[in-house]
Order: C-alpha cells, then structure tokens, then sequence
C-alpha cells in the first residue's frame, strides 16, 4: 500500500503501524517526533498499535532545539 509521508510517496506493507514505519521504512529514531495521520495528532503511545491505511497522509515534525 502507499501512503504519504511529509510529501513524499512511501510503499509500506500491510498491517503497517506508525511504529513500523519509523523505524523499519524510514528508519528514524522516535525521539522527538510528532505525528500526525490525515491531520490528527497520534500519541506516542499509540504508535505500536496504531495501524496505517492506503492513502493515509502521514506529516512528521522533528522537535529542534535553539535559542
């Protein structure tokens, strides 16, 4: 299945979760990540469970430090 992720096209197994897909497909550490599925926020705490879609539009917001 494809969903889209901060604008780019991702092809993701089925059965995907946003846990998955950051640490399996795009490789990234969760620390510091924000995510949101079609404009909803996800908590932290659902991303284990939580299942991605076909057509989903994933937007992730990396947390930056500055002064």
């Amino acid at each position: 299945m494809e969903v889209t992720v901060n604008q780019q096209l991702y092809t993701i197994p089925d059965g995907c979760t946003v846990q998955t897909l950051l640490s399996d497909v795009l490789d990234r550490p969760a620390k510091g990540l924000a995510v949101a599925i079609n404009q909803s926020i996800v908590s932290k705490t659902l991303w284990q469970t939580a299942l991605l879609n076909n057509g989903d539009h994933i937007i992730i917001i990396t947390a930056t430090q500055g002064g």
